[in-house]
C-alpha cells in the first residue's frame, strides 16, 4: 500500500512539472477604487482612487490552468486615511479561448505605510480576490475586485474593498 501511495505521488509530480514549463513573469500597474467596509463605517466616506505596481508570475499547470502569484504595493484605504500594502495575492487562473480568463484567490497584505491620526491599523490584511483578464501576446489586461476579510483598524470593524483595473507586459 505504501508504495502504492508512493507511485500514485511520483505520478502526479511529474504530470504536473511536465506541464509546469509555460512560465511566465511580467510587471503590471494600475489604478485602485478603494474604500473600507463594515459595521463601524460611515456609509458618508469617500473612497480612495490610488495605485498599484508590481510584479506577476504565471504558471500553468494545465492547458487552461495557471497558478499566479503576484506581489504588489497598494495604495488603498479612504479619502482621508491612506493605507499602503505590499500585497501578495496568489491566484488560480482558468483561461478559454486563449486570451480570456477568470482568477480567484487569497491575498495576503501587509501595511507598509498609514497616515492614521487616530488608532492603529492593523499590520496584516487578509482578502479575497476575484477578477477577469484578457491576454495579447506578452500584453494583458485585469479587472479585479478584492473584498476583505479581516479588519483593517484594531477593534473597529472595517475591511478593505478594493476595484482594481491594471494593464501589464510579461518580459517572458
Amino acid at each position: 500500500m505504501k508504495k502504492l501511495f508512493l507511485l500514485a505521488i511520483a505520478v502526479i509530480s511529474f504530470s504536473v512539472s511536465s506541464n509546469a514549463q509555460d512560465i511566465k513573469f511580467g510587471f503590471k500597474g494600475g489604478v485602485n477604487f478603494a474604500t473600507l467596509n463594515g459595521d463601524d463605517v460611515n456609509d458618508n466616506l469617500d473612497g480612495r482612487t490610488g495605485y498599484h505596481i508590481g510584479a506577476v508570475l504565471q504558471v500553468s499547470l494545465a492547458e487552461t490552468i495557471a497558478l499566479q502569484p503576484e506581489l504588489l504595493y497598494s495604495a488603498q484605504g479612504i479619502e482621508d486615511t491612506d493605507i499602503d500594502y505590499l500585497n501578495l495575492p496568489v491566484l488560480v487562473k482558468l483561461k478559454f479561448a486563449k486570451i480570456f480568463s477568470v482568477e480567484a484567490g487569497p491575498q495576503f497584505g501587509f501595511v507598509v505605510n498609514d497616515d492614521f491620526e487616530v488608532g492603529d491599523p492593523e499590520s496584516f490584511d487578509l482578502s479575497g480576490a476575484v477578477g477577469a483578464g484578457v491576454e495579447f501576446g506578452p500584453f494583458f489586461g485585469q479587472l479585479r475586485y478584492n473584498f476583505g476579510f479581516t479588519d483593517v483598524i484594531d477593534n473597529v470593524e472595517a475591511k478593505n474593498s478594493a476595484f482594481q483595473i491594471s494593464v501589464g507586459y510579461y518580459i517572458f
